[in-house]
C-alpha cells in the first residue's frame, strides 16, 4: 500500500510538472519543463551523495576507525542482501541517521556522533536497519526525483520569463497561469513531502523485517524524537527529509507542521507495535 501511494503521488507530481510547463509556456514551455526536470534529476542522481554528506558535515570512516558501527552495518546489510555501503559519521550532538547515494552499489549510511553516544546498541540496530531499508527500496532515487521535479516546478516560471517565452494559444487563460505560478510550487512541495512520508513508513516496515523484530526500531524512534526536540541540529532544511526523524523538530511548530517531511512518530511507532503483535 505504501508503494502504491508513492506511485500515485509521483504521477500527480509529474502531471503538475507538465501542466505547469504547458500553461506557463505553451508547447515550448512543455518542452522546457521536460528539459529542466531531466537536468535536475541527472545532477541529483549522480551527485546527491556528495552534496548531502557535505551539507551534514559528515566524514567517511573505515572499519578501523569505527569497528562496532561498521560491523553492525555489515551484519545487517548481509541480512538485507545488500552490498556494503560507505559508512560516515556526522559531527552533530543530536542522535539521528540518514542514507544517501544513487543505488545500492553507491550507497552511504551515515549516523551522527550523538546517536553513538545516546542510543543503546539494540535500538541502534533498528535505526541502521531502517536506513538500509531505504537503500534496499531505492528511496534515495525516488525522493531525489521528487525533489528535482518539485524544484523545477518552483523555478519554471522564472526560467520561462527569463527566456522571454510566453504561453501561446495552447497555454491557457492568463488567470490560470497566474494561479499556477502562485500555487504550483506549494502544491509540488506538499506532494514531495507526502512522498517522503510514505517512504518513511515503508522503510520502517522493511527495516523491521531486516532486523527480524520491530520493537528496537519503535523504541529508537521514541528516543530520537524526544531528543530531537531537546537537542537542536544546524542543518539545511533541504536535506532534513533524509534523516530518520525530523532533525529540525526543535524549531518546528505552527505552520511548519503543515509541511512535515516525516510522519508523526506516534503513528510510526503504532504501526511497528502492530507488526510486533502480528497484526
Amino acid at each position: 500500500m505504501n508503494n502504491i501511494k508513492t506511485m500515485v503521488l509521483m504521477a500527480g507530481l509529474m502531471g503538475l510538472f507538465l501542466m505547469a510547463g504547458q500553461l506557463l509556456g505553451g508547447a515550448q514551455g512543455l518542452v522546457l519543463a521536460l528539459v529542466i526536470g531531466s537536468a535536475f534529476n541527472f545532477f541529483m542522481y549522480f551527485f546527491s551523495d556528495k552534496l548531502v554528506l557535505r551539507m551534514y558535515g559528515a566524514r567517511v570512516v573505515t572499519a578501523q576507525e569505527a569497528p562496532e558501527l561498521y560491523g553492525m552495518i555489515d551484519r545487517l546489510r548481509q541480512r538485507a542482501g545488500l552490498p556494503m555501503p560507505v559508512v560516515a559519521i556526522a559531527p552533530h550532538e543530536q542522535p539521528n541517521a540518514f542514507a544517501t547515494g544513487r543505488n545500492p552499489h553507491h550507497a552511504v549510511v551515515a549516523v551522527t556522533s550523538g546517536i553513538l553516544k545516546y542510543v543503546p546498541a539494540d535500538e541502534l540496530e533498528g535505526v541502521l536497519a531502517h536506513e538500509l531499508a531505504h537503500v534496499k527500496n531505492r528511496d534515495m532515487l525516488i525522493t531525489t526525483i521528487a525533489a528535482g521535479i518539485a524544484g523545477a516546478i518552483s523555478n519554471l516560471p522564472y526560467l520561462i520569463m527569463f527566456g522571454g517565452m510566453r504561453g501561446d494559444d495552447e497555454g491557457g487563460h492568463p488567470a490560470a497561469q497566474l494561479a499556477l505560478m502562485l500555487l504550483g510550487p506549494i502544491g509540488a512541495m506538499l506532494i514531495q513531502f507526502a512522498v517522503s512520508r510514505q517512504r518513511e513508513f515503508e522503510a520502517d516496515r522493511v527495516g523491521a523485517e531486516i532486523l527480524g523484530r520491530p520493537m528496537p526500531l519503535a523504541n529508537a524512534l521514541r528516543r530520537l524524537d524526544s531528543l530531537a526536540h531537546r537537542i537542536p541540529m544546524d542543518v539545511a532544511p533541504a536535506v532534513a527529509p533524509l534523516a530518520q526523524v525530523n532533525p529540525l523538530a526543535a524549531y518546528g511548530g505552527g505552520v511548519a507542521k503543515l509541511f512535515s517531511t516525516h510522519p508523526p512518530t506516534e503513528e510510526r511507532v503504532a504501526r511497528l507495535e502492530s507488526m510486533a503483535l502480528g497484526r
